[in-house]
């Protein structure tokens, strides 16, 4: 069974559609890159595979023992979440509250798992600062590992170089492909950047007035993939 499944999916706000009759399936292992148009849907998508917004029509379903508290999610930050005035560490650990269940404590096992993932993103001498106090490239590292604590299976990105200058966003992609090609974490991740989603990604889905999932080799040669190229992948 795959890891995620989506199947006819509509979505929309208060009963008016805006993305329909959307199937695709996402299996252990990939990296797939949600592109298309502004507006088309694609940041509904993923919070409604995350259970945060109900779909007008269709289903999510996980698989191979994934439950929705094992998805690990990085979303868009706003300035006041940039703003948040806590330390390193601790907005790392908050990462572990879905694998709390009824306990009112972070476990030995939790705190053990924030600073692993503080390693892994290379944050260590970080850890006890201000997360407000941090540059963009470090804060999104951060996050990321807050994320990282949340699940050793899926990761959903939303945009996780947004505003970030071309070094740091090509080590946050390195990172990224790291974590999926080195320590087997499935990616599903809207970008922008087509570049980019074409380099590193095993699968595209596009949405918008054109629809297509498959892997990066059929989105090529495919009439959507060929008519979003031409305009240099830019969103409407």
């Amino acid at each position: 069974m795959a890891l995620l499944s989506c199947r006819d999916l509509s979505l929309g706000y208060e009963g008016k559609p805006i993305l329909e009759h959307i199937d695709f399936e996402v299996n252990t292992g990939d990296y797939l890159c949600i592109v298309g148009e502004n507006g088309s849907g694609k940041s509904t998508l993923m919070k409604t595979i995350l259970g945060l917004i109900h779909p007008l029509k269709g289903k999510v379903q996980t698989g191979d023992g994934l439950r929705q508290n094992e998805i690990g999610y990085l979303p868009q930050q706003t300035v006041v979440q940039r703003d948040f005035p806590a330390s390193v560490y601790e907005i790392v650990l908050s990462g572990c509250q879905g694998r709390q269940g009824f306990r009112p404590f972070y476990s030995k096992a939790d705190k053990s798992l924030a600073w692993e993932n503080i390693r892994r993103m290379e944050i260590e001498p970080l850890a006890k600062r201000c997360y407000r106090e941090l540059s963009g490239g470090q804060q999104q590292r951060v996050l990321l590992a807050r994320a990282l604590c949340a699940t050793r299976k899926l990761l959903l990105l939303d945009e996780p170089v947004a505003g970030l200058d071309p070094k740091v966003t090509a080590e946050m992609y390195q990172l990224i492909s790291d974590l999926n090609r080195k320590d087997g974490i499935t990616v599903v991740m809207i970008s922008h950047d087509l570049e980019a989603a074409l380099r590193y990604a095993t699968h595209i889905l596009h949405i918008g007035a054109r629809i297509y999932c498959g892997t990066v080799e059929g989105y090529l040669q495919s009439e959507t993939g060929a008519h979003y190229l031409e305009r240099g992948g830019k969103s409407q």
